[in-house]
């Protein structure tokens, strides 16, 4: 653990009650045979909790700790558990020695057990623990091992150290050059006239093991007041005319100095590299020079509070919290090198994030500079997660996809967040660093290609945010942060200028930002400007918009209910987006209150171009009624604008998104009949709800694969196997990585799901390219029969003024009211087939699961993909025994010429032989049904 001392006051004590209630028989242990840890939960933070307890366990094999972890961290399936003893104590037994069960050659040398305990789902867990082995045990006593000393120049600083096991040598480093050597089996020595900074490693040997214990030294400079030049931003500030020089810039209230260490001088700053403070703006402030332009450099800021709150440290070694490229050493030895080619070395001897500044950088040649945004009143937005939608899991994947999107007819995507997250799989929710890509999906040049890509061919990215809170590598947390056990993590502390030490909503999700914070508001902007000038991304969807009050902990009924300081704050962030692109979408996941959501979707709504910001409209209830044909709510008013009484359309409605189960799964799982639960019949009520859900007007979206009906659900682990978020249950797999079968199966190859994506496609076209799809509508829902009127009298009646929507989620087969506007001849407009329509109540007969879309014109859209049945035929006709179609059939059905229907068939190949040798002779009408809701009725005479 971490631990930061002075040379006359040591401000963290380290607590000895981890040690004494996790031990070991034997103690020390051994390598060589079993082992039991025990455990006594009382005082520590699993006293009050009664679940399963896990082990988080490495060992320490030839001085490097946490080597061979078992498992992964929080998965219950491949991390050990503890057996309950009695009242308070565990055991865990390690069989049949520490070789074999951690799989080390026995020629390794193993010197500690690394161990964390942790409940099931991981929120409470002891701190780092290490356990001894073997009989040769060295400790450094003076000073703490892995302190930092803080002290004044020309102070001496004297260390101390002993071992078990007879006499050791002893060889101290400072900077990694040795100073002091010593046999024996106690060591004192004092270091003299320290005036620079140094890292201590004093390496204590018997025969072939060593250890090696650190800690170091900083020299306090004496910070310099000097005013910034003006101009300067928070983080990096590149030299436009020298390339040998950029100016850091830090805010950091209340710490008395910082230094930054970095590889232009070898992570060991002199005063030279100490950060001058600007004192009418309290920001730290360091121009670097002598640097090579287009080399690449890291850097951290080690910034002192000689006076800190409690429990908080002393030194904070910390990435810039404005850095747009951060290296780890958690997650960047998994990136596959095929999604970020020569990714920079993390520097040897650091720990945590570390910041990449490279001058002379070539900037991306973008292709598209004034891309036109599609307009938000005809947006078919689609929602997807890099993670999941392709096996490599990479930008490249949607490079190599855009025919996919082009073909589908959408003109905006929405991809969840992709900033520096924790970890490498990830829904990117738990953001860490706002200002950098995140490196797991590939190069910023690569993200650009993306966007320049899909700029060209008409479509808009949009980029999901998680602007409420952050995680622990935040650097703004850990500056500020709440430090009791002293292992380099923890909450925000109250003098945090960033967080709130409590959340001030009932949504608490990680570290919660006090948006009422000019620090915060200024950082927010920051993130803003960053992805709209230098990424040219379009729109931001900001996740979790009601935990941006202040003013409701932990209270449901406060934070649902109206809140100025979030309606201000909000309209305050949108004002700045729009200052920088007067375009630029704006997406609220607000969920809550129609009088405050007026008061975002209606602002600025009447400028040029019109403003106000749109808002998600989460409808997955009433669909998953209507596709599993079961009772409850059916009402899809929520997908209209109207029902939020916006001024103009500003509702984002969607069945089914992240954050929901699939309606395809839902149908598969819980249908009401036999038949939807089918592959065939669940894909072809996913037509029905594309054909009730997107030509609504306003903008709407598609989460990704709805369109090829992604019927796994939302809680399939790894392993292809089911677990959800039950109380029993004590790890679900929501956030769980999901295999890709969509392009492994190839699911565009499965006629039936390929027909599915045609009918999303021709149903988004139909969407943003005619006009009537922008006018009035009536939505008639809360059956089973839901129906879509969609009218624009100011088109003339040449055109396409007219829509009437159909659909029947039964069970079986309903005759529907059509309610035309007019009798003539209507077209569907899946494939622009005519209906001769001779009363406005003529009946439709629907089979189940299906819909209808009719216009009074048809289209004027190409109908390549959705080829109509003017060519289909049946013959031989007149015919005694059977005829053929010449066509792929889904459904065929014969009447008998009064209307009753006598013979039905399923699906069928254009080859297959309709037997008819037990009608009796006379006229029949035959109804052949094929992909993409296109029918045609045929005389048949049978003799």
């Amino acid at each position: 653990m971490k631990k930061i001392v002075l040379l006359t006051c040591i401000f963290s004590l380290f607590t000895t009650l981890v040690f004494s209630q996790i031990t070991t028989t034997p103690a020390p242990a051994i390598a060589s045979g079993a082992v039991t840890i025990n455990f006594d939960k009382t005082g520590t933070p699993l006293a009050a909790y009664t679940g399963v307890i896990y082990a988080h366990m490495g060992i320490t094999v030839n001085g490097v700790q946490w080597t061979r972890v078992i498992g992964a961290w929080g998965n219950n399936t491949n991390q050990p558990a503890l057996t309950l003893v009695s009242g308070t104590t565990y055991k865990l037994d390690i069989i049949p020695d520490l070789y074999t069960y951690f799989g080390v050659p026995t020629t390794s040398t193993i010197t500690q057990i690394c161990v964390v305990l942790r409940n099931a789902l991981g929120t409470a867990k002891t701190a780092d623990t290490f356990l001894n082995v073997g009989a040769f045990q060295a400790t450094l006593t003076a000073p703490l091992l892995n302190s930092t000393t803080i002290v004044n120049s020309g102070t001496s600083l004297t260390i101390t150290a002993n071992n078990t096991n007879g006499d050791a040598s002893y060889n101290l480093l400072v900077n990694g050059t040795s100073v002091n050597t010593f046999s024996g089996s106690v060591y004192s020595f004092t270091d003299d006239n320290i005036i620079a900074n140094k890292s201590y490693d004093l390496q204590i040997t018997q025969g072939t093991t060593t250890f090696s214990r650190k800690f170091s030294v900083i020299v306090n400079p004496g910070t310099v007041s000097q005013v910034m030049p003006s101009g300067l931003e928070d983080g990096i500030n590149y030299n436009s005319g020298d390339a040998t020089k950029a100016t850091l810039v830090l805010t950091a209230p209340g710490k008395d100095f910082v230094y930054v260490a970095g590889s232009f001088n070898n992570w060991q700053p002199t005063g030279v590299y100490s950060m001058k403070k600007d004192e009418a703006t309290g920001k730290f402030w360091l121009e670097l020079t002598g640097l090579v332009s287009g080399a690449t450099n890291s850097y951290q800021y080690w910034v002192v509070d000689q006076t800190p709150t409690t429990n908080s440290p002393v030194l904070v070694k910390t990435a810039d919290p404005f850095s747009t490229l951060v290296l780890s050493p958690y997650d960047d030895p998994y990136i596959p090198s095929a999604n970020y080619p020569n990714i920079p070395a993390y520097p040897k001897g650091q720990e945590r994030e570390v910041t990449i500044l490279k001058t002379g950088k070539t900037p991306y040649n973008w292709q598209i500079t004034n891309f036109t945004k599609p307009e938000k009143e005809k947006l078919v937005v689609y929602e997807l997660l890099v993670r999941d939608f392709d096996s490599n899991k990479s930008f490249q994947n949607l490079i190599d996809r855009i025919d996919y999107f082009k073909n589908l007819k959408i003109n905006a995507i929405e991809l969840m967040p992709v900033m520096e997250f924790e970890g490498n799989e990830s829904w990117g929710y738990n953001t860490s660093f706002h200002l950098a890509l995140d490196k797991m999906y590939g190069t910023a040049d690569k993200f650009k290609e993306l966007i320049d890509l899909y700029h060209q061919n008409g479509i808009a990215v949009i980029l999901d945010v998680a602007l409420n809170h952050a995680f622990d590598r935040n650097p703004m947390d850990r500056m500020w942060m709440s430090d009791p056990d002293g292992d380099g993590w923890g909450g925000p502390a109250s003098d945090n200028p960033y967080f709130n030490v409590t959340a001030t909503h009932s949504y608490s999700v990680g570290n919660d930002f006090n948006h009422s914070s000019d620090y915060t508001k200024y950082y927010t902007k920051r993130v803003i400007k960053q992805w709209i000038e230098e990424f040219h991304i379009d729109g931001f969807r900001w996740d979790l918009t009601k935990g941006f009050t202040q003013n409701c902990t932990g209270s449901d009924a406060c934070t649902n209910s109206y809140q100025q300081d979030r309606v201000d704050i909000l309209k305050d962030y949108v004002d700045y987006s729009w200052s920088l692109d007067p375009s630029h979408y704006a997406i609220f996941e607000h969920l809550g209150a129609a009088n405050e959501e007026q008061q975002w979707a209606n602002y600025r709504i009447n400028e040029t171009p019109s403003k106000g910001v749109m808002m998600w409209s989460e409808q997955f209830a009433p669909y998953t009624q209507l596709i599993e044909g079961n009772g409850g709510n059916k009402s899809i008013s929520g997908m209209n604008n109207t029902s939020k009484g916006f001024t103009k359309r500003r509702v984002l409605g969607y069945p089914e998104s992240h954050d929901k189960d699939r309606l395809m799964f839902q149908a598969r799982q819980y249908g009401a009949s036999a038949e939807i639960k089918t592959l065939a019949g669940a894909l072809k009520r996913m037509a029905s709800i594309a054909a009730v859900s997107l030509p609504i007007p306003g903008p709407k979206m598609i989460w990704q694969f709805a369109e090829l009906g992604w019927d796994s659900s939302i809680y399939t682990c790894t392993d292809g196997t089911y677990n959800d978020e039950t109380a029993t249950k004590p790890y679900d797999c929501k956030l769980a990585t999901k295999s890709v079968y969509q392009w492994s199966q190839s699911w565009m190859t499965v006629p039936e799901r390929k027909a599915l994506y045609d009918t999303y496609a021709r149903i988004n076209d139909l969407k943003i390219n005619e006009a009537v799809f922008n006018g009035s509508v009536t939505v008639n829902s809360g059956t089973f029969t839901p129906s879509i009127y969609i009218w624009d009298d100011a088109i003339p009646s040449t055109s396409l003024k007219n829509v009437v929507i159909l659909s029947n989620f039964n069970t079986t087969a309903q005759n529907i009211t059509g309610n035309f506007p007019y009798v003539g001849i209507w077209y569907n407009l899946m494939d622009n087939t005519p209906l001769v329509v001779n009363a406005t109540t003529d009946q439709i007969t629907i089979e189940a699961g299906g819909f209808r879309m009719y216009g009074n014109k048809p289209t004027t859209l190409a109908t390549d993909t959705f080829e109509t049945m003017n060519q289909v035929s049946l013959f031989p006709n007149p015919s005694s025994n059977y005829f053929t179609i010449n066509t792929n059939t889904t459904k065929v059905q014969i009447y008998s010429i009064t209307g009753q229907l006598v013979k039905s068939f399923g699906k069928k190949s254009n080859e297959y032989q309709f037997e008819i040798g037990d009608l009796k002779n006379g006229i029949y009408l035959v109804k052949a049904s094929a992909e993409n809701n296109r029918e045609k009725t045929m005389k048949l005479i049978k003799q």
